[in-house]
């Protein structure tokens, strides 16, 4: 693959992942915390998968929904990692252009997914406090998956002209992608055409996405706020507020990372390539990292059953 930056060549069948370019030497070091991050939140999306299946008492929206966000979390940490791991460990560099396009694919599927879950957790909060006792007969069972329907569909219809507009574009320089994943912006940024409609297009799913979620949720938690400041006594708001206090944690580190590695991959010419890279690698690990965190300590049923599994293995 020496000669890989002259070739001409219009379909390649491979491209080559760099990892995070500048800091090659460095690889080793820095799969170790990727490596811990990655298998911390392996294990707690699946701990929160198997207490809300185990425990009779959590099967209700609210934890429908976060299952939900923990199978995009283990999806979206999934498709990278592994592949991820094996350049830091193996030099294994090579990805096929079909797989290269898949992994593109579910990781901005599956983010964008992720945006939708906690609208329906906003949605899902909303209705709990704002209007309590219609809580059951508005988000039944029906109503749930419907929505987790919803939010799939317009993920999957949104990311899909994706991998087919990258497909379209000729690639007559380099097949080198000085990334650790494959990136929409990265890859298209190799093409040898007028790819303005893949940019073009890749900021109107961002601000579909965002533009059209993140009013909503702050609307959603307006609201909230404002009924929790009404409640008569002091205990009464911090209880409701500690529930809302792990959602807004978890929506902040999601969109936070997301919309500023969109807009500094974007616009951020005069930012040092390692430094891109790196950001775009937090914004798809510390989520998955952090919500079953957030979520096992601030909300209390899900700590107390998971207290009562460690007690039971402890006697």
């Amino acid at each position: 693959m020496s000669d890989s930056n002259t070739t001409n060549f219009t379909n390649p069948s491979t491209f080559i992942l760099l990892g995070i370019p500048g800091l090659e030497a460095a690889h080793v070091w820095i799969s170790i915390p990727f490596c811990t991050m990655y298998a911390i939140a392996i294990l707690g999306n699946f701990t929160i998968l198997f207490i809300v299946k185990t425990e009779q008492s959590l099967h209700g929206p609210m934890y429908y929904f976060l299952c939900m966000l923990a199978v995009t979390d283990l999806v979206l940490s999934t498709s990278t990692m592994p592949k991820m791991l094996s350049i830091f460990w193996f030099n294994s560099r090579e990805i096929d252009f079909s797989a290269c396009l898949t992994q593109m694919y579910f990781i901005h599927c599956f983010s964008a997914m992720e945006s939708g879950i906690f609208v329906a957790l906003a949605l899902d909060r909303y209705v709990a406090i704002c209007d309590p006792l219609r809580h059951s007969t508005i988000l039944t069972n029906s109503v749930v998956a419907k929505i987790g329907l919803a939010v799939l569909l317009r993920s999957g219809i949104l990311t899909l002209p994706y991998p087919f507009l990258v497909r379209r574009w000729p690639y007559c320089r380099t097949n080198i992608i000085p990334h650790s994943y494959c990136d929409h912006i990265a890859v298209v940024k190799l093409a040898c055409a007028d790819t303005r409609i893949s940019s073009y297009y890749g900021l109107f799913v961002v601000f579909s996405v965002i533009g059209l979620d993140v009013p909503f949720i702050t609307v959603s938690y307006i609201q909230i706020l404002r009924a929790i400041f009404s409640l008569p006594t002091k205990d009464a708001r911090l209880k409701t507020f500690g529930t809302c206090g792990s959602h807004l944690c978890c929506i902040l580190s999601f969109y936070i990372p997301e919309f500023f590695s969109s807009l500094v991959h974007r616009f951020g010419h005069k930012v040092p390539l390692p430094v891109l890279v790196l950001i775009a690698n937090m914004y798809l690990l510390l989520p998955p990292l952090l919500h079953p965190i957030i979520y096992g300590v601030r909300t209390k049923q899900i700590w107390d059953r998971l207290l009562q599994l460690f007690t039971r293995k402890g006697t």
